[in-house]
């Protein structure tokens, strides 16, 4: 088909296609291509891109810092296409656009891969810096500068230097980098390769860095370990600056190393002799000590018997008397106490003192000073309801139990009449080393009280097997109080000692006043006596068989009870 003498618009568009290779004019635009310097004019380069018209560019923007632009008629450079034609005629053309977009495809590939990029710190902005990444401006936050705060960041503007990209968005042409980031893989690297020159149990020398409550840091030439405070010392240390300043070079034990964490645990008293080695033999169960109280706690005190080697006084091992009191009341940090061994675990390095055990028992102390039957005297403590406490001598308390408060009267009414703060006196009953316990007695201070041998009556004695008439006092389900004599001894006759016969045994067959007559069969731990009619009964009954005849030589027993009773 024959070409048409006058060519179309179609046929204009194919040809312009034809000589921009395939591209039309407004496809340029947005984009980077080469071009070839045509001319140098003034401080500008005539481009040609292949558009219908050339371009001019500023020669600056072809510079590098303070390096000349290095341009010839012919060279090949790359552009920016901003606009195909301008007011006049001519293509917008950049060369800073270009480096720009250049830039950002590489540091997209970059950031892609995780790869650092290279750029320099130019300027300050509210909070960071802004970073040049060959072309591309981006934005560096304060907080990423460095590891640690850093004060003064000049030294660090205009100097080439690796950062990590943390975000970047095209679209809004945003860019954060981060110095911070790269330091620590950096800091990182060097901590692997340090702890691979290092192993458990060295022997290395150190710079103390930096010193907290709880251990120190220890600069091992690149890398921290940590010196903990209880690693510093076998002796008790309350606080690391006892031990170490920052500065000091010190000489560690390496103890751990966690691969995991990178982290390093130092010890300064591995170095050293262990006290604890021999401390069962040095410290043997039972041997008083003397030693110095070094910390005080609510359960008990610590108390150092040498450098390194602390036992504990359980607060219930501190004192015989003093109970439910805090440690602190009792003694007090650097005093000089005696203790007594108790217990030793070498392998948990424990050793439990006793305060008390150090001292006198103050039961047995008086037990010897106040034997039973001995007077003593001391003021109420307390009164309760089923007697009274005396404080003795020794810091030791006594009690008097209502029932040997007073002859003659029911407890409740002998307690009512003493009170708190009265000084009073008693007899010695029992002393209980073991239960801790001072039995008393008042009464026994009276006429009819405990006296060798039996109770003081009406001035004679009551023994055992005596007979004696003795007055009702109380009526009670169990048996018969009872009092010997006018002014004697209270007892007591069970329930089963008031006759042979079960209709004997009633109490309430007897009445408050009447009289009768007993035997007296012992004494309980207060020397009160017991009395018994049935005991008394069958002693007249043996009495009276050993002196008429055997109950089966012919008369019957009436008959032989009725003769003695004749008799007398």
């Amino acid at each position: 088909m024959a070409t048409s003498a006058n060519p179309t618009r179609d046929d204009f568009a194919a040809m312009l296609d034809e000589q921009l290779g395939g591209v039309a004019d407004d496809g340029f635009e947005g984009r980077v291509v080469k071009g070839t310097i045509t001319a140098i004019e003034n401080d500008k380069a005539v481009i040609d891109v292949g558009l219908k018209s050339e371009g001019r560019v500023p020669l600056r923007e072809f510079a590098r810092g303070e390096d000349e632009h290095g341009l010839k008629v012919g060279d090949e450079v790359e552009v920016y296409v901003d606009r195909v034609e301008n007011a006049d005629g001519e293509a917008m053309l950049s060369r800073d656009r270009a480096r720009r977009e250049a830039a950002w495809d590489k540091l997209e590939n970059e950031f892609g891969e995780g790869k650092r990029v290279e750029g320099v710190i130019f300027g300050r902005v509210k909070g960071g810096f802004t970073v040049d990444l060959d072309g591309a401006v981006a934005f560096l936050p304060g907080s990423q500068v460095d590891i640690r705060p850093v004060r003064d960041v000049t030294p660090l503007m205009d100097v080439p230097q690796p950062f990590q990209i943390l975000k970047m968005d095209r679209r809004r042409g945003n860019i954060v980098v981060s110095r911070r980031a790269v330091l620590e893989e950096t800091r990182a690297e060097q901590r692997s390769e340090l702890i691979d020159k290092l192993s458990e149990g060295q022997v290395i020398d150190g710079v103390v860095k930096n010193i907290t409550d709880y251990g120190a840091f220890v600069d091992l030439g690149g890398i921290d370990g940590l010196l903990h405070v209880t690693d510093m010392s076998y002796k008790r240390v309350n606080h690391p600056s006892e031990v170490i300043a920052i500065g000091d070079t010190v000489t560690v034990q390496i103890i751990r190393i966690n691969q995991d964490t990178q982290r390093i645990s130092l010890g300064m008293k591995q170095l050293e002799s262990d006290p604890w080695e021999g401390a069962a033999v040095k410290y043997p169960v039972g041997a008083k000590l003397s030693g110095t109280v070094t910390n005080i706690t609510e359960y008990g005190a610590f108390v150092e018997l040498e450098p390194g080697i602390e036992g504990l006084v359980h607060v219930s091992e501190m004192s015989w008397t003093k109970k439910n009191v805090h440690p602190g009341k009792i003694v007090s940090t650097s005093q000089e106490v005696e203790v007594m061994v108790l217990e030793v675990d070498s392998d948990k390095r424990r050793i439990s003192l006793g305060l008390k055990q150090a001292q006198q028992n103050p039961w047995e102390g008086f037990a010897e000073r106040h034997p039973v039957g001995s007077t003593v005297e001391g003021e109420v403590k307390n009164a309760t309801e089923f007697g009274l406490f005396i404080g003795l001598d020794g810091d030791v308390d006594g009690m008097v139990h209502m029932s040997d408060i007073a002859w003659g009267i029911s407890g409740e009414d002998a307690l009512a009449l003493h009170r708190k703060g009265e000084v009073v006196q008693a007899v010695v009953l029992d002393v209980d080393v073991d239960k801790e316990r001072i039995s008393l007695g008042m009464k026994q201070l009276e006429r009819g009280a405990p006296a060798a041998g039996g109770v003081v009556t009406g001035g004679s004695s009551l023994r055992r097997g005596e007979t004696v008439t003795v007055t009702v006092l109380e009526v009670r389900d169990g048996g018969l109080e009872v009092q010997a004599g006018e002014d004697g001894a209270t007892g007591f006759i069970k329930r089963s000692d008031l006759g042979r016969d079960r209709d004997e045994q009633r109490p309430d067959r007897f009445q408050v006043g009447q009289k009768l007559d007993a035997m007296v069969t012992g004494f309980d731990r207060s020397k009160k006596p017991n009395f018994s009619v049935k005991a008394r009964q069958l002693a007249e009954e043996k009495e009276a068989v050993e002196q008429y005849g055997s109950s089966d030589s012919g008369a019957s027993l009436g008959d032989i009870l009725g003769e003695a009773l004749k008799a007398r």
